[in-house]
């Protein structure tokens, strides 16, 4: 299904695993997104990343205000995963099949490569880990040979554009995962499960100790996901 023009996978969660496990058997790179609204609304202005999420091999509805637009049009969505959560099922997956990944880091974020990746080492021991600290303008093609998974935080529309410039047919799956890695080391909590099952978790985000220029950035993007994107779908 297409919100605005931007296709939504509406799939059960078994089937999302399943067809990351069938993506790993095909000798090509694969590019997973989770949406949310605010990429929507991103997409409407931004052609090439419009064009990237359509081109992606999957997209995963993240975010309560996708589930009340598939209600708008009729539709029923099977299943809301957040990027944090995927990326743990895609964790448990490369350990157990015992690929490699790679870390491709904003050097500007709040958490660095080394602490992510002795954060995951402790839940996932026999990871195999690779990465760096970098930017969004960075070309790091040389880099990745030989890894199976490339997760990016640069958030978007960043690191899907800076993932779709990195396509090598030895990354099988590349995904942007956003403020995931905060998550993992403490930078940043996630808000409590049951604010996150009736959409709150942008009231939790709010109120969470920040700067001053970050809670205006982020008050703009709850606007956005509150506000304008429920009136676009509704008048669509």
């Amino acid at each position: 299904m297409k919100i605005l023009g931007v296709r939504i996978d509406n799939l059960e969660k078994r089937e999302i695993l399943e067809k990351i496990e069938y993506f790993l058997g095909e000798d090509k790179f694969h590019q997973i997104a989770t949406i949310n609204p605010e990429f929507i609304l991103e997409a409407q202005n931004n052609l090439k990343f419009k064009n990237i999420l359509n081109g992606c091999a999957l997209n995963i509805a993240d975010g309560f205000g996708i589930k009340c637009a598939f209600w708008r049009f009729g539709k029923h969505l099977k299943t809301r995963m957040a990027g944090a959560d995927l990326l743990q099922e895609i964790l448990k997956i490369a350990e157990q099949k015992k690929l490699k990944i790679f870390l491709a880091i904003n050097k500007n974020g709040l958490s660095k490569f080394e602490e992510v990746k002795k954060t995951i080492l402790d839940i996932y021991p026999s990871l195999q880990i690779e990465g760096v600290d970098l930017d969004e303008n960075t070309d790091f093609h040389s880099l990745f040979t030989g890894r199976r998974f490339l997760f990016c935080n640069f958030g978007a529309p960043y690191q899907e554009i800076f993932l779709d410039s990195q396509k090598n047919a030895k990354i099988r799956l590349a995904m942007g995962v956003g403020g995931s890695f905060d998550f993992l080391t403490g930078k940043s909590r996630r808000a409590p499960v049951f604010m996150r099952i009736i959409g709150l978790e942008w009231l939790w985000r709010l109120f969470q100790p920040q700067p001053w220029e970050h809670k205006k950035k982020r008050l703009k993007r709850i606007w956005k996901a509150v506000a304008v994107f429920p009136i676009k779908v509704i008048f669509n």
